[in-house]
């Protein structure tokens, strides 16, 4: 997979040959949080949607999807998502289909039906190691 950084608050991801690469415009663009949420995001999608389509026999290898996002206030957050995929491979009557499997991403489910996430400090858990511990 490829990670093009296409600006402050947008990426795009495409299928490519050999490891996951990022890529940005310019040397000054860094690769933020906000990207690896919106990588997440997409990875996931494309994943579920690429499963799908070789499932019922059909190219995925065209498919790219874009990840856009709005920041919000009050908590300053990301308060807004924009998923946008392009395949135009993918035959007319199946874009619904397509729509509705896009968002059975885990990724997706995860953001739009927040977790729980506990802040401890390591002191403060009760097993020798914190990432074996579950949280209070």
């Amino acid at each position: 997979m490829k990670i093009t950084l296409l600006s402050d608050d947008a990426i795009r991801l495409e299928p490519s040959v050999g490891p996951l690469t990022i890529d940005a415009p310019t040397a000054e663009m860094t690769y933020s949080p906000f990207h690896m949420l919106a990588s997440a995001l997409a990875s996931c999608t494309f994943t579920v949607m690429y499963s799908w389509a070789t499932h019922h026999e059909l190219s995925a290898n065209d498919l790219t999807i874009e990840v856009q996002w709005i920041f919000g206030d009050d908590p300053q957050r990301v308060s807004d998502f924009g998923v946008v995929f392009d395949w135009p491979s993918l035959p007319a009557e199946r874009l619904e289909t397509a729509k509705r499997v896009a968002a059975l991403c885990t990724i997706h489910a995860t953001l739009t039906h927040p977790p729980r996430i506990d802040v401890l400090a390591s002191s403060e858990m009760q097993h020798e190691h914190h990432h074996d511990a579950a949280p209070a």
